[in-house]
């Protein structure tokens, strides 16, 4: 009887644990991105973003605007199969959306400070 009494006083400490890691983590900004899609999107993310002609066109003639190409780095694939990661100076990416963007593509090319949207792609 004492190791279940020990056992139940460990679950709840733990459960407490839990729910007191979760609230703070809420409050905080906090990511995980520890994947190689996750990562490669972030970098992108953080970096000054350049829009070519070609890509401020296609978004221009479907009236679309950036935040379209902000969902698809923040919740999209990366294609490594069609991209260049080791390329250098500058690695480029396919990137392709999720869910409702994912008719949507980007052909992205990341330098150290900047990357630049090189093409976008609806299907």
């Amino acid at each position: 009887m004492q190791l279940l009494k020990r056992f139940g006083y460990y679950l709840i400490g733990v459960a407490l644990g839990s729910i007191a890691v979760l609230y703070f983590w809420k409050n905080k900004n906090v990511t995980f991105d520890y994947g190689m899609d996750a990562r490669t999107l972030k970098t992108i993310r953080i970096k000054k973003r350049i829009y070519s002609d070609n890509a401020k066109q296609v978004l221009q003639s479907k009236g679309m605007d950036t935040s379209y190409v902000t969902a698809v780095l923040t919740r999209g694939d990366v294609n490594f199969g069609k991209s260049k990661p080791r390329q250098k100076p500058c690695a480029e990416y396919f990137i392709t959306g999720k869910d409702s963007l994912e008719n949507m593509s980007l052909y992205v090319i990341r330098c150290d400070s900047t990357a630049t949207i090189k093409d976008i792609f609806l299907n």
